[in-house]
């Protein structure tokens, strides 16, 4: 005998706490229970200890000092991170064969099949959460629900190193009496235009029809919060979801870049992309160039090459010129990030050939370059003008 109750999926929505700091804590007893940040010009994490204080990601080192006198700011290192969640993601998929990985820090994971194997949810993500702080020494946050967003908000309301299980038939018990701001989508804007018309919680987008709100806040963004506040989200985990690009960014405060550094760091960034694809057997024909202003609004510019490539020179050259090209309003406006990404993917397989069938130097260089990193390590070999520069690599989020 099968209720709909019993039929709706479980998906668990796992996250890493303040992943970054947590691994530099893990591994310098000296930094567990401080405030402490990761970064530098701009902070990149920040423990739970330091954001007592307000210290939060995107400030400016300067801005994190003066609200915590006291706090310790360390260097990012993206291979120790890249390294933890390797490990992490090795015990998601040893709990679920579904698994849908987000960013280096969180994933949803179905466990409908798992529940007469193991158990209820909430035991599966009882065991998920001590593994994860036995066996790799870090805090995971787990939320589940129904559906996808209600994992995903379960996980936020439960931070840090918490369990919140939203029982089937509960949902909008546990949904509606929560800030508009928890629903996924809502940023400070729209946040602020619900607000104006009186709507604090999520009930009460709720309760109004989609129409009213396809009016006050336009079609696409009224029907999306109307859907989310009542638990309408049919999305499934997809799992072996290929990303449709891979980029890298660079922070920094404001007004501390020339030209000639702003290429330096273009290229440091380039190379990690360009990395990242050949890793993946990878390929793309569009290059994008993304900027974040002095005044923390956004902005992009992309060129589609005639053939898809992963080689770094080329990849390079098209993001300089992007670079020149909007050089002028980046002298008006200043920056404060610097981000490349290569979309339009597909295999390295697919790449037509040219007259004469050889491979370039480039990629031959491109190639060496990889193999000896890969054998002893990422900082084993850089180009001259990256000597001795501090790294500050940030990925993407995945698309």
């Amino acid at each position: 005998m099968c209720s709909m109750i019993k039929d709706r999926k479980r998906i668990l929505h796992a996250d890493l706490d303040a992943f970054y700091a947590s691994v530099e804590q893990r591994d310098d007893p000296r930094l567990a229970k401080k405030a402490m940040a990761v970064g530098g010009g701009v902070i990149l994490a920040a423990s739970y200890q330091a954001r007592r204080f307000g210290v939060r990601t995107a400030m400016t080192g300067r801005q994190a000092k003066e609200l915590c006198p006291h706090l310790i700011i360390v260097e990012p290192r993206m291979e120790a991170y890249t390294e933890a969640s390797r490990a992490v993601f090795e015990i998601f998929d040893d709990t679920s064969p579904n698994v849908e990985g987000l960013s280096i820090d969180e994933a949803f994971l179905d466990v409908t099949g798992l529940l007469r194997l193991v158990g209820p949810d909430a035991v599966i993500a009882k065991r998920l959460r001590e593994r994860v702080s036995s066996e790799v020494g870090l805090a995971l946050s787990v939320g589940g629900g129904s559906t996808k967003f209600l994992a995903k908000v379960a996980s936020a309301v439960c931070k840090p190193d918490g369990l919140l299980i939203v029982p089937a038939g509960g949902e909008l018990d546990f949904l509606h009496p929560l800030p508009v701001g928890r629903l996924w989508g809502v940023g400070p804007v729209t946040e602020a235009a619900l607000l104006n018309l009186g709507i604090n919680t999520v009930g009460e987008v709720a309760s109004l029809t989609p129409t009213v709100l396809e009016t006050k806040l336009g079609k696409a963004s009224g029907r999306h919060i109307y859907a989310l506040a009542n638990n309408l989200d049919p999305r499934s985990v997809e799992v072996g979801r290929r990303r449709r690009s891979v980029g890298s960014q660079r922070s920094f405060p404001a007004g501390s870049i020339d030209r000639h550094e702003a290429r330096h760091i273009m290229l440091e960034v380039v190379e990690r992309v360009a990395r990242r694809l050949r890793a993946g057997s990878r390929v793309g024909r569009t290059v994008v160039l993304r900027i974040r202003f002095a005044d923390f609004t956004n902005a992009t510019r992309s060129r589609t090459l005639t053939e898809s490539t992963n080689e770094t020179a080329t990849v390079l050259s098209t993001s300089l010129e992007l670079l020149d090209g909007v050089w002028p309003e980046v002298v008006d406006r200043g920056v404060t990030r610097l981000g490349v990404a290569v979309s339009g993917l597909e295999d390295d397989d697919a790449i037509q050939l040219t007259l004469p069938f050889s491979k370039h130097d480039h990629q031959r260089l491109d190639a060496a370059v990889d193999s000896i990193r890969d054998r002893f390590g990422i900082a084993s070999m850089t180009r001259a003008p990256l000597v001795d520069r501090p790294v500050g690599d940030m990925p993407l989020l995945p698309d």
